[in-house]
């Protein structure tokens, strides 16, 4: 029988350095701070938005990033800020990989209306994952995190999410 890689890394082996991975949590918040805590582990290099100097994030725009984005998960972690749409605007113009924006899922989400009043069209909102991470009944932002994180690296790799475990 042949190893698996996969369990050498699982007792202790280097994992094999993931190279382009880009988390821009959008929004200072405490999902955010949760995200930039725990993406590293699993990769990630990332990045702090928010489009308010106030409160001190460093990055306010997509455009001041050096990073290659087309390979990027954007994940906007409060859906009440008045800068929502923009924000969103300008990351589908990016041509990101992935963009999601926390919220219930038993309404419609702010970023639709956000960004139809900025003239976006529909097949592009469409392209916004709402909501997101594994359905886990996450309620705190280390749980909203850990969600969206194991969402992510599913997506990333192919897979539902679930716990039916299919083969490669």
């Amino acid at each position: 029988m042949t190893p698996d890689p996969n369990c050498g890394v699982a007792h202790g082996a280097a994992a094999p350095a993931a190279t382009g991975r880009v988390l821009v949590a959008v929004f200072d918040s405490p999902v955010a701070a949760v995200l930039q805590r725990w993406a590293p582990e699993l990769g990630f290099h990332t990045v702090l938005l928010d489009p308010d100097p106030a409160r001190g994030a460093g990055v306010v725009a997509l455009d001041d990033l050096t990073e290659d984005l087309s390979d990027a998960d954007v994940v906007v972690t409060d859906h009440h800020r008045p800068e929502l749409g923009e924000v969103l605007r300008d990351a589908l113009a990016r041509r990101v990989r992935w963009v999601g924006v926390l919220g219930n899922p038993r309404h419609e989400g702010p970023h639709v209306a956000a960004l139809a009043a900025l003239g976006v069209p529909p097949e592009e909102v469409a392209r916004v994952h709402r909501p997101i991470g594994l359905d886990i009944g996450s309620r705190t932002p280390a749980e909203i995190a850990l969600s969206t994180l194991a969402g992510l690296l599913a997506d990333r790799n192919g897979r539902g999410g679930g716990t039916e475990h299919r083969p490669r």
